[in-house]
């Protein structure tokens, strides 16, 4: 189905991996448009419940592929924008994606790879894992995952590390809040699995809809959001899932009362 991307889905879970080994799964043109595609396509499937976002090889991504940078730059205005505009929707529809997204990192993520560490709801790096925001080392900037960055790690830390284009390793990547976790490398896929194995625990609707609240609470002002959710708890209180799961617990709860 993909050339540059393998999807893989076992089960309830998609496995989205990378597939440019021979480049560190830098990006082009078919890459981002690939990507656009797979998430955009799972975004769509009830039965997923959770999506993997990983790198064939040696590396999660080192960015963008220098061949796409070199023809990037003989483009018009007008194409770099549009150029610039392929690679913001690809962003959107892994930021977007109803199903948590988890980021299994290793190797290197750099330059635009830290918008998509910056998109994964979860994000579980391997230590030795270097990371970087670099564009200004090649005289341009990290325009398009700025939204995204800023987000995540916040402004000071992005200041921090994008005006120096420095790089950091695990430990630094998780006090900026860019990683949740940092594990040994041989524990990297245990450590993602016991993230799928949380979420199979919750509320498949609740998991979602969780995720599209705390989306929206994060792009509004506070008082909007704290405007709207009331009505949003009171419509999860009412709903199939939530009366079947909390008569449960409350049953489960009296028989262990009367042991």
């Amino acid at each position: 189905m993909f050339r540059h991307l393998d999807l893989q889905v076992q089960g309830d879970v998609a496995y989205v991996g990378l597939n440019r080994p021979d480049v560190h799964n830098a990006f082009n043109e078919a890459l981002i448009a690939e990507l656009t595609e797979c998430f955009t396509t799972l975004a769509t499937d009830p039965a997923v419940r959770a999506v993997v976002l990983f790198g064939h090889g040696k590396s999660f991504c080192a960015g963008a592929d220098l061949k796409w940078m070199q023809r990037a730059a003989a483009y018009t205005e007008a194409e770099n924008i549009e150029d610039a505009r392929v690679f913001s929707r690809m962003l959107d529809a892994i930021d977007t994606c109803p199903h948590p997204v988890i980021g299994r990192i290793h190797g290197v993520a750099l330059g635009g790879a830290m918008g998509l560490v910056s998109c994964c709801d979860i994000a579980i790096a391997a230590e030795g894992t270097r990371f970087g925001i670099t564009e200004v080392r090649l005289g341009i900037i990290p325009a398009v995952i700025s939204p995204y960055l800023v987000r995540k790690i916040g402004i000071s830390q992005a200041r921090s590390l994008a005006l120096t284009g420095a790089f950091f390793d695990a430990r630094r990547a998780q006090a900026a809040g860019a990683i949740h976790e940092v594990v040994p490398a041989e524990r990297l896929d245990a450590a993602v699995a016991e993230k799928i194995e949380a979420i199979r625990q919750c509320g498949p609707e609740a998991v979602t809809h969780c995720k599209k609240i705390l989306h929206f609470v994060g792009n509004v002002s506070f008082e909007e959001g704290k405007e709207a959710m009331p009505r949003e708890l009171a419509l999860r209180r009412r709903s199939q899932e939530a009366q079947e799961r909390m008569a449960a617990f409350f049953a489960a709860r009296e028989r262990k009362r009367k042991k």
